[in-house]
């Protein structure tokens, strides 16, 4: 299966699928550390990428409450659910896009296992 992944470069930042799955992940958990321990993150790697987001935007995407006896959480902003979003759109814009060519790519490669060429 041929697959198209997109990865943004701004100046300064970076958004691709991994922080983006990051954002939803939040969304559906309410916790930064739950959804890095779904990702196979540490609490701290997963802490460092909402920081490196919030700083490139604007506005945060994501915003915290600190732990405590009614516990702490996490949840994304309208800005994240926008950037969640847009993102989806230019993947699948992309992909449709590409289409023809991912096909024609795809029909170049060498069958698994075939070892007539070398």
């Amino acid at each position: 299966m041929t697959r198209l992944f997109l990865r943004l470069f701004f100046d300064g930042a970076m958004l691709g699928p991994g922080k983006v799955e990051l954002l939803e992940r939040i969304r559906a958990r309410g916790s930064i550390a739950a959804a890095g321990r779904e990702m196979g993150m540490s609490y701290r790697r997963a802490w460092s990428l909402v920081e490196e987001m919030n700083a490139a935007f604007a506005e945060p995407l994501v915003t915290s409450t600190r732990g405590g006896p009614g516990g702490g959480g996490a949840e994304v902003t309208p800005a994240g659910e926008t950037v969640i979003t847009r993102y989806h759109a230019l993947h699948a814009a992309a992909t449709a896009a590409g289409a023809a060519d991912l096909a024609a790519l795809q029909a170049m490669l060498r069958e698994p296992g075939d070892m007539s060429r070398e």
